[in-house]
């Protein structure tokens, strides 16, 4: 449900993104730009703002509610869920190579090594 949301906030932005850039500015707008001028004259300037700027404050104030009740269809996160993420499993699962532990010193003395014997000299 939360995706739903967040779908159509996205579709109501880019709505609100185009009316914001067809309305008249100071310095005309897109209106005129883009062959807007059909509609100025069948509805009149005035009412052609009027009209945009209504539908600008309710894109504006739908986006604004659906935000806040989005937050209601986030799930709580549960006290003992701990980190949900793939790495933290592998870690958990993957074993740690033992580390070969040294030689403890024996107390038996270690028999002695023959040595080759040395040539005699003449």
């Amino acid at each position: 449900m939360f995706t739903v949301f967040i779908v159509i906030i996205a579709i109501i932005a880019v709505l609100l993104i185009l009316i914001v850039l067809v309305q008249n500015s100071k310095g005309g707008g897109l209106t005129g730009e883009l062959g807007g001028m059909g509609a100025t004259q069948m509805f009149g300037v005035k009412r052609t703002t009027d009209l945009l700027e209504q539908i600008t404050w309710g894109l504006v104030g739908a986006m604004a509610i659906l935000c806040l009740v989005s937050n209601l269809f986030i799930g709580t996160p549960q006290a003992n869920a701990g980190i949900n993420s793939v790495n933290v499993e592998k870690a958990n699962q993957r074993s740690v190579p033992a580390v070969p532990a040294a030689p403890a010193p024996s107390t038996t003395p270690a028999p002695a090594q023959q040595q080759p014997a040395a040539p005699a000299q003449k």
